[in-house]
């Protein structure tokens, strides 16, 4: 019977990797005693990062990030995400996990990678303003949605409590990340009560226009394997619910999607302990 499980369990951890993750191994080059990378086995980030309930904070921060207009026309102009929304969620999950648990050398590299890219982006959003990726600012925006997205998932669906203390730890260790990125280190928070009030500050710049409208529809339906779809649409109604109060009330959330909001909590609760179970992969050593 172990073996049958064991063997279920091998098998459907490989198919919603792939479907979640892709082909790819998510990092080449993880790090390790030798080379622990930026953060190492005794951080707060490694611990929140290396659980399953980021999946939720992943979907959460890009949810988030279209509503500030200027980084959702820098992605709709230069990004493939209406056309591979999925592909984008895992372009992202891959450049955090190597951003922070991999080894230095992969962890630089690909964030050399991510500003040459960005230094040669730049538009016109739908009003007329124009942008540049490597904006200071907007780099802030993405990064707390992405910092307040994991936080907020862990604290919802993580396999512990984190203290206070942990929580700010966290927050202070990934503000390294977002100065490497280009974001201004003055503005860049390093406790969770900064985290908030920096991203609230963002609300009346914030606006739920078309850009922003298609974006979250494309990434919430998806095309995907039916395997997949009732976790993906758990995963979605998770990160739905858990958006700050302006920005739901901002998107006009529909209470009646997904899972609905009275069902959400323990629904995504059930779901990150399976995928949690299932990233326990008896064969991952073999």
């Amino acid at each position: 019977m172990k073996l049958v499980l064991d063997r279920i369990q091998h098998r459907s951890s490989q198919v919603i990797a792939n479907a979640l993750l892709g082909d790819a191994p998510p990092v080449e080059d993880f790090a390790t005693e030798e080379d622990p990378g930026l953060f190492g086995p005794g951080s707060a980030t490694w611990q929140i990062h290396s659980d399953i309930s980021t999946l939720i904070g992943g979907f959460r921060a890009l949810l988030l990030q279209p509503l500030q207009p200027l980084a959702m026309a820098a992605v709709a102009d230069h990004s493939v995400m209406e056309q591979d929304p999925l592909g984008r969620f895992r372009r992202t999950s891959k450049f955090v996990l190597t951003t922070t648990m991999g080894n230095t050398a992969a962890a630089e590299r690909d964030i050399a990678i991510v500003n040459k890219i960005h230094s040669k982006i730049s538009g016109f959003a739908p009003d007329g303003r124009p942008y540049v990726a490597n904006d200071p600012h907007l780099i802030l925006w993405v990064h707390l949605t992405e910092v307040d997205s994991f936080l907020n998932s862990y604290r919802r669906y993580g396999p512990e409590e984190l203290s206070v203390a942990r929580q700010d730890q966290y927050v202070d260790e990934m503000s390294q990340l977002a100065i490497r990125l280009g974001a201004k280190a003055a503005d860049v928070p390093t406790t969770v009560a900064e985290l908030t009030a920096a991203l609230d500050s963002f609300e009346e710049e914030c606006v739920y226009g078309n850009q922003a409208r298609n974006g979250v529809k494309f990434l919430l339906e998806a095309p995907m394997s039916p395997i997949v779809r009732g976790p993906y649409a758990v995963i979605g109604g998770a990160a739905l619910e858990s958006l700050p109060e302006w920005a739901k009330k901002m998107m006009k959330i529909d209470p009646k999607r997904g899972v609905g909001p009275l069902l959400v909590t323990p629904t995504a609760s059930a779901v990150t302990q399976t995928l949690r179970w299932l990233a326990t992969d008896p064969y991952i050593e073999a």
